[in-house]
Formats: structure tokens, sequence, C-alpha cells
């Protein structure tokens, strides 16, 4: 796991887990390794033998991000790994404090503007896709913010929700429970239609802001040069596994979109994540190092 507990990943990660074990009858065990923008777990999975037992929760930061902000490259998301299965997608969510005056992302841009000091924004980690669109705001509409990150959106989250922070950017499902409790106040997901969770939450693209549109891909991954048996092993235990009732109704509750896919495309879906995301990663600015 490449972020601390209690973010979409790990989620994720844990919901599979369980009948994963039941598919390949041996068990599955979850460990998380924050830092680096995901870069510590994903760097240690890529050096690890090919044996099919050392497995990355890949995801769109250590993947399509991190990589792009270390000079030089810890390693080659593409080449350096073997894409076994997608999972399942998620969009973001741009969430204020409640002491915030804001309802939209305009008025939210509004009230940055009139403020005589700099605001703090949060995301789940440095390289996350919420640290990349908060300074995608920043630069399009030339805001007076600063990043904060964090390893996990938990320990974010618990700062955003006593005022430490001001407004964050942040993958929806661990957020849901504090938006239906009141806690924090979402402004817009960063997909191109409403989430069936949060129906009520206007898009970016509502917003007249498109170039905020952005989806984390949550897949598994395993060093470079798995044999091809043990790849097809694993990818129809997966496959199988997000086919389980409890699994499913489990992401679609938190707001997670389950997505099957061959093995071969997820391959090339990851090719065209990496590429998508240099030209935003650069422009953000943004850096690990």
């Amino acid at each position: 796991m490449t972020f601390a507990p209690g973010g979409s990943s790990d989620v994720v990660a844990r919901a599979l887990s369980v009948p994963l074990q039941k598919q390949l009858g041996q068990p599955v065990v979850v460990e998380n390794k924050p830092g680096g923008g995901g870069t510590i777990a994903a760097s240690e999975i890529a050096r690890a033998a090919p044996d099919g037992y050392n497995l990355l929760m890949s995801n769109t930061t250590p993947i399509s991000l991190s990589p792009q902000m270390l000079d030089p490259a810890p390693y080659n998301s593409i080449t350096d790994f073997t894409h076994v299965s997608l999972v399942a997608t998620v969009p973001d969510v741009v969430m204020v404090h409640p002491s915030v005056p804001a309802n939209s992302l305009a008025e939210l841009v509004a009230w940055v503007k009139s403020q005589n000091k700099k605001i703090f924004f949060g995301s789940g980690g440095i390289g996350s896709i919420g640290h990349i669109l908060g300074e995608t705001l920043k630069k399009e509409l030339s805001l007076n913010t600063e990043h904060v990150g964090y390893k996990g959106s938990a320990p974010m989250i618990t700062d955003l929700i006593a005022g430490r922070l001001s407004f964050s950017v942040d993958t929806l499902p661990q957020n849901v429970p504090h938006i239906k409790a009141g806690k924090l106040r979402p402004i817009a997901v960063t997909s191109r239609s409403r989430s069936h969770v949060a129906q009520d939450i206007p898009t970016v693209v509502e917003a007249n802001m498109p170039f905020l549109i952005a989806e984390n891909f949550i897949g598994v991954s395993a060093p470079a040069k798995l044999p091809d048996a043990v790849t097809k092993k694993l990818h129809a235990a997966i496959q199988a596994s997000m086919d389980d009732p409890a699994f499913a109704t489990r992401l679609n509750e938190l707001g997670l979109t389950v997505r099957k896919m061959p093995q071969g495309e997820f391959v090339e879906f990851v090719a065209a994540q990496v590429k998508g995301w240099a030209e935003p990663v650069k422009a953000s600015g943004a850096k690990l190092n």
C-alpha cells in the first residue's frame, strides 16, 4: 500500500483482500508503506522478486504522477512493473471547512482572492491528484494558496475538520461520512458527471472549470517480468473477487466505480495515464525533491 490507512486505495485493498484470499486459497496481507508520494512502496515492489507474492495496490499517484516530480525518477512506471488488473476508479472532491463562506468553486475562488493572506489547502499526499489539482487551480486563477501535504488522507481530514486548513482536494470515498455529518462542505467533484453517492455535489464541468477533471484509478501491479502464467492467474482471481457481492456493495456505497478490463488493456490504460498526466504535472510546477 502506497499510503496510510484510511484512504481510497487502502479501503479497496482491504475490501479486495477478503474475496481474493478465497480465490487464491492463501492469506492476503495488506501492508501500508506511505511516503514520497507513494514512491517508497512502489519502489520496493519494482525491486521485488517477480514471484506473484509481492503486489502493489497501484494508483494514479505513484504510477502517473510522483515519478514525474522526481529527478531522477525512482522507477519507470511502464517497464518496471507488470500491471495486472484495474479494480476501480474514483473522483476527487473539493471541500471547504464550514467556516469558509463558499458553496461553489466560484465562491471559493472569490473568497480566496478577498483574503489578505495566504490560504492553505491540503491533500492526502505530496504528488497526489489532490495536490496537482490544487496547484492547477492556483496557477489557472492566480490564487494566493499554499499546499500542505500529508502522509495519507486521514490526518489531512482531521486538520481540515479542525479548521487548520481552509479547503482540500481529496478522493471522495473517505470523505462521504464527514460530508453527511456536516463536518465538511463539498463544493465540486472532479468527474464529468455527478457521483452516484453524492448527486447533490456539482461537477467541475458545471463550475466551468474543466481543467480540474480527473479521476483516480486503483489497480494491482507486480514487479516486471512476472511470468505469464502467474499474471493470468492473479488477473483471473482479482476479476472473480470483483464479482463478490460484498466487495461490489462496499465500493458502490463509498462512491467508487468497479472497473473491469482485460489485462493487456490495463497495460495500455496505464501507459495512457502516464502520458496524459505529463503536461498537467509539469504545468503545476509540483516537485517531490
